[in-house]
């Protein structure tokens, strides 16, 4: 309110008491409390730590934004508890406004794995911006994911700028602060406290248009991220899995209860999205389509029976009616063409 009255956090800090109480809502004691704050060793203390934070986050490359800033996330500014501040290592793009967030759990199964690596693919293709956490599992298998397939991710973390958690995603970090940026509210210093990471989902979900679960227990942290973005009023898509699986309970239990949205493919999720409050403003879906002109005639007859869904050789074989040895002959020239990929088992899927 105040902010909003006068401009900027410093020009609150410097108005006088006459200003500040003609503020609607504002009464003398509160009046009072701003005025002499500056004038107060308490502000003092503050300055001096700021100027500390900030040579912290000089020495990292990294910088803060506030809200008040011009280039602070739209979409972000919008939920309900915005951070007054975000710490950034990287850079913000304006196209990171077409975000889709995945998260799920850190134990994901071969199957996704698979679906991760799928869905963040196609995503990217489609110019989709990958917003995550850090944590082992998906959200690594995510980042990793969009970062080989060319496309941004932006990385929110629980803890300061300058804390590498896990340990062993540090090489990821800085990867992704090279081709995206790596997001935090929490001071540098700030270690990965268990509290910091609810609340930091709020940011994953308040950043994207919509949150895509892969795999997630019934209690598992994604289930929050899921509340949230359903409070944020953000999409909610679910990928369906094994109902015997533990790691898809979670998933399944939001499409039972139609909080979030079944999805078997990428089209599922771009329909549902739009920009701004416009509905109408549906996000063009714009195909990279692979030039089969490059392809000899038994590359192109065996790329027609391949999807984005993994599909056996043996299959493939048969649909062609060609020998399994032949079809893998020509799936390794499609390969080499970053056609297709292979994936364990003698299953394909396009690239």
């Amino acid at each position: 309110m105040l902010v909003s009255h006068f401009g900027t956090p410093a020009a609150v800090l410097n108005a006088s008491m006459r200003d500040l109480i003609a503020v609607d809502g504002i009464n003398r004691k509160i009046a009072q409390t701003i005025f002499h704050f500056k004038r107060s060793d308490k502000f003092e203390i503050a300055s001096i730590y700021a100027k500390k934070q900030l040579s912290r986050l000089n020495r990292i490359n990294a910088r803060i934004l506030t809200y008040w800033d011009e280039d602070y996330p739209d979409l972000l500014k919008k939920i309900y508890d915005p951070p007054p501040y975000i710490f950034i290592k990287g850079e913000l793009s304006k196209e990171d406004h077409k975000g889709i967030a995945i998260v799920g759990t850190r134990s994901p199964t071969h199957y996704g794995i698979l679906m991760t690596e799928k869905f963040t693919r196609e995503l990217v293709r489609e110019g989709i911006t990958i917003i995550s956490g850090l944590a082992r599992g998906v959200d690594t298998i995510a980042h990793n994911t969009a970062l080989r397939a060319g496309g941004r991710t932006i990385a929110v973390i629980g803890s300061g700028l300058d804390i590498y958690y896990p340990p062993e995603n540090r090489q990821l970090y800085q990867k992704i602060s090279e081709k995206g940026a790596v997001i935090s509210e929490y001071e540098m210093g700030m270690k990965p406290d268990a509290v910091n990471f609810p609340r930091r989902n709020r940011i994953i979900s308040g950043l994207s248009l919509g949150v895509l679960i892969i795999e997630t227990d019934i209690n598992g942290g994604a289930m929050i991220t899921a509340n949230t973005a359903l409070d944020q009023n953000r999409e909610v898509f679910a990928v369906p899995g094994n109902i015997t699986s533990k790691q898809s309970h979670g998933c399944n239990i939001l499409i039972k209860n139609g909080r979030a949205k079944l999805v078997e493919t990428v089209d599922d999720i771009l329909e549902e999205l739009v920009i701004g409050n416009d509905r109408s403003a549906k996000i063009k879906i714009s195909r990279n389509n692979i030039n089969t002109q490059n392809l000899n005639l038994f590359e192109k007859t065996i790329f027609d029976v391949i999807g984005t869904e993994p599909i056996h050789i043996d299959t493939i074989s048969e649909r062609v009616n060609m020998p399994a040895s032949d079809v893998l002959v020509h799936l390794l020239g499609l390969e080499f063409k970053n056609c297709v990929k292979q994936l364990p088992g003698k299953l394909f899927l396009r690239i």
